[in-house]
């Protein structure tokens, strides 16, 4: 398994085009890919078996928030997101404002649909480097359309959460996390996630 990911960088005359990045990640399903607003791909094993544990519990979680306020749709972490920088990002789990899903096409909602969802979690797992998932956090904040986002250290029993054009924050140990107004009733317990 890959402690950190595996940063290919694509000389520019090589670069994939949408489609190509699509049908790439099809072929190694096995993997997490994603690609900056640069080019560059990152190759990521899947989890290990405890954090996959504690992210489906998160996704549950959200799942059943959001079959209860009906107003959005969730996505786990094999959902990839094109952003407006270029970038492909896969978050752990994520919501979107059915308003905005049904604005896309068909077609755009069965690639890597083009939009940032509104609100991104993410998990570190033990073997993640903070520095790179807080500037992922960074860049969902720069994305038309995202209102809040939470990064879950389970490392340091710490939540970061960030806002678009609101310097982060964090909540050492808590509980629970509120959705905030962006998620209405929603509230994440995090004893099983720790």
């Amino acid at each position: 398994m890959l402690s950190s990911p595996l940063v290919v960088q694509i000389p520019p005359s090589m670069q994939m085009t949408d489609e190509q990045f699509f049908d790439f990640c099809q072929v190694n399903r096995d993997l997490r890919i994603e690609r900056n607003q640069f080019g560059e791909i990152s190759i990521m094993s899947p989890t290990g078996s405890e954090t996959g544990n504690r992210n489906f519990n998160l996704a549950g979680q959200l799942y059943v928030w959001t079959e209860k306020d009906g107003t959005g749709i969730c996505f786990d972490s094999s959902t990839g997101f094109k952003l407006s920088t270029g970038a492909e990002r896969s978050p752990d789990a994520c919501w979107i404002k059915l308003s905005r899903w049904n604005a896309l096409s068909s077609e755009q909602q069965q690639r890597f649909a083009p939009i940032c969802p509104d609100f991104v979690v993410e998990l570190r797992s033990p073997s993640d480097n903070l520095k790179p998932l807080k500037e992922k956090m960074e860049e969902y904040m720069k994305e038309p359309g995202v209102q809040l986002g939470l990064l879950i250290d389970r490392k340091h029993r710490r939540v970061y959460i960030y806002r678009p054009d609101v310097p982060e924050e964090y909540l050492e140990n808590p509980a629970t996390v509120s959705g905030e107004s962006v998620l209405p009733g929603f509230v994440l317990s995090l004893n099983k996630v720790w």
